[in-house]
């Protein structure tokens, strides 16, 4: 079991963060009562000790945060805990390494989880046992902390192999601007105003009734912030599509829509009713998107083998290099957009992507 601490001098370990250029980050929380996710716990390593932080204790943690985003951060895929750290405090660090995404550039499983890694790595196997804790409680038990701090113990030790083996293969700085592209504040920033292109069953709607399922959409998506509950909670994909087929004109008419709950048509009925009457009467443009023609598809296949002999050369997954989904979109967009034509793939694979994808 590492040494670690659950740290009470929080100004202490500020002071040594500002001399610490590597750490890795770890962090616990809890999302299923509410629309942000609660930071509970953050575990640091730096090279001779691990720190357990207790975000909810009743302190100023604002020097501690400006500390610990001057350190690049070793983290295991990152995006969830930059998004967390980022929606609680508006700060990032100065750099991350996602050992995820750097162990993907040498070949690994795609999207290889930290405890498989580092079984890959050290051929030691992380217990399982408190994936479904509830950090929210206090006291946490000691079980609790020490689980906490094994999610860290190995990052630096990680970042120290696979940094030394990407040096060799001449990928150290790949593994390092797709890093970065995990600290790109859009990612984190909510936009209710987009919140349909998140609702199932949403794509193929036309007319008034993508018009109200779009109205609905951003509606819920405001009422989930405003009440920091989870958007389901307000209200449920199935209902808001059978809301936007049915196009109620009065609380009674939304009484009768398919699986609508009775206390939400109390509580928020007439606002629901408002939301509908206003885009029904703007009505919308939307065509959902075509299927790809003959010729599209054919251009997604080329490009795929592209893509697939490259990664074959590398020794890597293809998706680590583009997947099927950002070929598809740069296809339907007739964009280069994406990061595949852009960076470090651009001389290796995008400059050839674009050809085709100009080429048709």
């Amino acid at each position: 079991m590492p040494a670690f601490t659950l740290v009470d001098q929080i100004d202490r370990l500020s002071e040594k963060l500002q001399s610490e250029t590597r750490i890795g980050v770890d962090t616990e929380f809890m999302r299923e009562r509410t629309y942000f996710a609660q930071l509970c716990l953050l575990q640091i390593a730096t090279s001779d000790h691990i720190y357990c932080v207790d975000p909810l204790a009743d302190r100023d943690l604002d020097a501690f945060w400006a500390s610990l985003a001057g350190s690049e951060w070793v983290v295991h895929s990152a995006r969830q805990d930059i998004e967390v750290i980022y929606q609680a405090t508006e700060r990032m660090p100065a750099s991350i390494f996602d050992t995820q995404v750097a162990a993907g550039l040498l070949g690994f499983q795609p999207q290889i989880g930290y405890g498989s890694l580092v079984n890959e790595l050290f051929d030691i196997e992380l217990p399982k046992s408190h994936t479904r804790a509830d950090w929210s409680k206090r006291p946490l038990p000691d079980a609790y902390l020490e689980y906490a701090a094994e999610d860290v113990e190995y990052l630096l030790p990680a970042w120290e192999q696979l940094a030394e083996r990407l040096d060799a293969k001449g990928r150290l700085e790949w593994a390092a601007a797709d890093s970065s592209l995990l600290l790109d504040p859009d990612l984190y920033d909510v936009n209710p105003a987009g919140a349909v292109s998140r609702l199932k069953g949403a794509r193929n709607l036309r007319g008034t009734r993508r018009a109200v399922a779009a109205a609905l959409a951003t509606w819920r998506e405001e009422e989930a912030l405003n009440r920091n509950r989870p958007r389901q909670w307000i209200l449920r994909d199935n209902i808001i599509i059978n809301i936007a087929n049915a196009v109620p004109s009065s609380t009674s008419a939304l009484t009768r829509v398919d699986e609508m709950p009775a206390k939400l048509v109390a509580r928020a009925g007439k606002d629901i009713v408002r939301v509908v009457d206003e885009a029904s009467r703007n009505g919308s443009g939307y065509q959902p998107p075509r299927p790809p023609d003959e010729g599209q598809k054919n251009l997604l296949k080329r490009m795929q083998g592209v893509v697939k002999e490259c990664a074959a050369e590398l020794g890597i997954a293809a998706e680590t290099i583009a997947s099927r989904k950002e070929l598809s979109g740069a296809i339907i967009d007739g964009k280069h957009e994406s990061r595949v034509f852009g960076g470090w793939r651009k001389a290796l694979i995008g400059d050839r992507l674009a050809e085709l994808l100009e080429a048709g």
